[in-house]
């Protein structure tokens, strides 16, 4: 049986290439420094999954950001504003458009899919001209050969291209950008033929978006445009790739229908319906089925007699011959590789299997079947999966008794929110227009090395709380400074809005390397949740209790709520995920109480990765968002009327799930806008009345561009076109850790400015 991995991690085991893209950017290296780094790691997971015995290697996996910016560069769809004038895209205009430059904004980024990726949005409208303006994918297919290695080259396809892609400016927003379809296929065809003329004898096209709930006509333009493309170019293999959950049975029988698709990839990890609709009368037609079994999107190793028993199954009704061995989708989603952990324990450490060990399993699977058994390795897999199921570890009786006592009340707060507000303002005293900053501010090189050199045990406690201590009284010294309203204390001894809570929560376990890609350079080390989840002590209120006594006005304790905490970790997969919510939960709530207690008088719960975690079929939303919200209200259901509770959202489309926004109940929202072109507030004046404070981010921080007083004020304004002045917030997009001091000071200074400026027009009006 052959084997095949849908992508691969791109950073690199210990983030080679995070760090050299942020040299490249920070003019420290120049662009073959860079293109080596890159070129180097390549070659490398090639030559990886070559000695694996991997048969169907990817090739143009790697991006130096994203891979749908990656296909917008390849197509030349690049919006106006940044200036180009055709050819071969270049590192210039690419970043240009990732991160913006002193002159134009970036694009928009938002979650793929639902996971914690973060994609460049394409902007199209009927005059985009689509034009072959990238060849890193033939470049990358020459380049795996020269090392004797044929890989299957993978691009995003057409029809999934298009139907994420979003109006450009000044276009319509009712533009159905599907329609470029006829206009984008050529130069797919181009590309492709080119790969063919290469010798290429597969092409992979991911079409993610076929797991969706689609429309009849959209099949119809699918199916056209692999018609035209398997007619267009013929003699090369296309495998369509779908993934992240089960594919509807209008999109399987559309594929199987295709003549000239050779190959179709699917789910059968989060798509455990999918295998029932794989029949054994021939509708495949003599396809390959790729079937993707080890788990792209977790760390806990296979259980691979399921794996072995789902793949008998296939072969027993398609034949040997025409299953492939398959991830369930790319390995981008999991960490690198375990080997590069030394601390975890022996038990634990055998749970577990980052992307080489995938590699690994696919392999091992495929051998299997083919019966060529890894008896050794099958039996340490037997043994770990019965040592997880069994472990005290894992398992707490208290725990679980706390959690499904809480199931049959809705925990909320006794008072409607505009009531709360009114008992809030008179002990807060806040002007309209109040003035913030989502939680966290820059990481300097300095700051990690003191957390760094604590943890090492290279510093005392004593010097350790003296030197964070130190950069608090900075950060409340500068938003005083400022005159910003509501200040934070800057989050210095936090590494990670999620690691932070799971290193004091009884249930968490963490790596030393298993980094994850969030976008660009950016990357998480999510933590691993293997067992029930408790709080042992307090974890935030000795540093927001020091924070506030620095000032007289408010101080926001920052918390990262429970929704958010699962989404972004590697979650146990032996019970549901909403057990494990209602557990983190229970622990988040517990701390909200203590701060209250010592005199935190507004509380940040941030739900960050809420509208991220909803299932991509529609079927199955309304039982997450009951779960989810109810997690999120149960945190704060017993505080006073007198504490306001905020929460914060970020990189996500809203406006479909808004009334289970109302349902958390928060006091205050706030929510990203600056990349959305304010679409967020179309919910607004589409008439959804929302009573709690919500605050639309006024600037991006995800790019160092500064804007400038008069751009941050016409966003107010247009906020307040739809938003009454009395609920409008204003403060930037995220937190600020990502960015440089140097970036933060004027552009706060700038929307502070704004802010009372757009007060004294609300002044005058009167």
């Amino acid at each position: 049986m052959a084997s095949h991995v849908v992508g691969y991690p791109r950073m690199g085991p210990k983030r080679e290439l995070k760090f050299a893209l942020e040299s490249f950017w920070d003019k420290k290296s120049s662009a073959s420094d860079l293109e080596k780094v890159a070129k180097d790691l390549r070659c490398s997971i090639w030559q990886q999954m070559s000695n694996a015995g991997i048969k169907y290697i990817p090739s143009n996996t790697f991006s130096y950001y994203d891979q749908v910016l990656d296909t917008t560069a390849l197509v030349g769809a690049v919006p106006s504003r940044y200036g180009w004038a055709g050819g071969e895209i270049g590192f210039d205009v690419y970043f240009s458009m990732a991160r913006g430059n002193a002159t134009c904004p970036a694009m928009e980024m938002t979650k793929w899919f639902d996971t914690n990726y973060h994609y460049i949005v394409p902007e199209l409208g009927p005059d985009t001209k689509f034009a072959l303006s990238s060849h890193k994918a033939i470049d990358e297919y020459k380049e795996a050969k020269a090392l004797g290695i044929d890989t299957v080259p993978v691009l995003v396809g057409p029809f999934s291209y298009l139907r994420l892609a979003k109006p450009a400016k000044g276009v319509e927003t009712t533009y159905n950008c599907l329609s470029l379809i006829d206009s984008i296929l050529p130069v797919y065809k181009e590309v492709i033929s080119k790969l063919k003329a290469e010798g290429a004898e597969w092409v992979q096209l991911d079409e993610p978006t076929l797991v969706l709930d689609l429309e009849p006509h959209h099949y119809d333009v699918f199916k056209k445009a692999y018609e035209y493309l398997g007619t267009e170019v013929s003699g090369i293999k296309i495998l369509v790739e779908t993934y992240f959950a089960d594919i509807p049975s209008a999109a399987f029988k559309t594929l199987c229908g295709l003549k000239n698709v050779s190959a179709i990839g699917v789910d059968l990890v989060r798509g455990k319906k999918t295998l029932d609709l794989i029949p054994s009368d021939g509708l495949l037609d003599g396809k390959l089925l790729f079937a993707g079994v080890v788990d792209g999107r977790n760390i806990w190793a296979n259980d691979l007699v399921d794996s072995i028993a789902v793949l008998e199954k296939l072969t027993a009704k398609l034949g040997k011959d025409k299953v492939v061995v398959s991830t369930s989708c790319s390995l981008l989603h999991t960490a690198v590789d375990l080997k590069n952990e030394n601390k975890l324990d022996a038990e634990l450490k055998s749970w577990l299997a980052f992307a080489a060990q995938k590699v690994t399993e696919v392999v091992a699977l495929a051998k299997a079947l083919d019966g060529c058994k890894d008896e050794a390795f099958f039996a340490e897999n037997i043994s770990a999966q019965a040592s997880r199921r069994s472990s005290p570890r894992v398992h707490d009786p208290a725990v679980q008794k706390l959690a499904s006592e809480i199931k049959n009340s809705e925990h909320r707060r006794a008072t409607l929110v505009m009531n709360r507000l009114e008992e809030q303002q008179k002990h807060l005293n806040l002007p309209i227009l109040p003035t913030t900053t989502i939680g966290s501010f820059p990481q300097t090189l300095e700051l990690r090395r003191t957390r760094r050199e604590y943890k090492a045990k290279k510093i005392s406690e004593e010097a350790y709380i003296k030197a964070i201590q130190a950069e608090i009284e900075k950060v409340v010294k500068l938003q005083e400074e400022l005159d910003i309203d509501v200040l934070v204390h800057g989050e210095p001894e936090r590494n990670d809005m999620v690691e932070y809570f799971g290193e004091q929560l009884k249930g968490f376990v963490f790596t030393e390397n298993g980094w994850v890609q969030s976008y660009g350079s950016r990357c998480v080390k999510p933590p691993i949740i293997f067992g029930d989840v408790s709080r042992p002590a307090a974890m935030t209120v000795f540093w927001s209790k020091y924070a506030q006594s620095l000032t007289k006005r408010p101080m926001k304790g920052m918390l990262t709520g429970p929704v958010t905490i699962l989404n972004w970790s590697f979650v146990r997969n032996d019970q549901p995920r909403s057990e494990t919510c209602y557990q983190i939960a229970l622990a988040i709530k517990d701390e909200v109480e203590s701060l209250e207690a010592a005199g935190i008088n507004v509380i940040q719960i941030d739900e960050a990765a809420l509208r991220e975690g909803l299932p991509l079929r529609k079927s199955e939303q309304a039982h997450y968002l009951n779960w989810a919200v109810h997690s999120f209200r149960i945190t704060n259901c017993g505080v006073k009327d007198t504490t306001q509770i905020h929460t914060h959202m970020c990189y996500s489309h809203f406006n479909d799930i808004i009334h289970s926004i109302i349902d958390m109940d928060a006091d205050v929202i706030t929510i990203e806008n600056s990349r959305s072109d304010e679409k967020l507030l179309r919910v607004f004046r589409e008439g959804v009345k929302y009573g709690a404070g919500i605050g639309p981010g006024v600037y991006d921080i995800h790019s160092p561009r500064i804007p400038d007083v008069e751009e941050i004020a016409d966003r107010v304004r247009k906020m307040l076109d739809v938003l009454e002045m009395k609920v409008l917030w204003v403060n930037p997009d995220c937190g600020l850790k990502t960015r440089k001091y140097s970036e933060v000071k004027p552009a706060l200074t700038n929307m502070v400015t704004a802010a009372k400026k757009v007060r004294a027009e609300l002044a005058c009006a009167k």
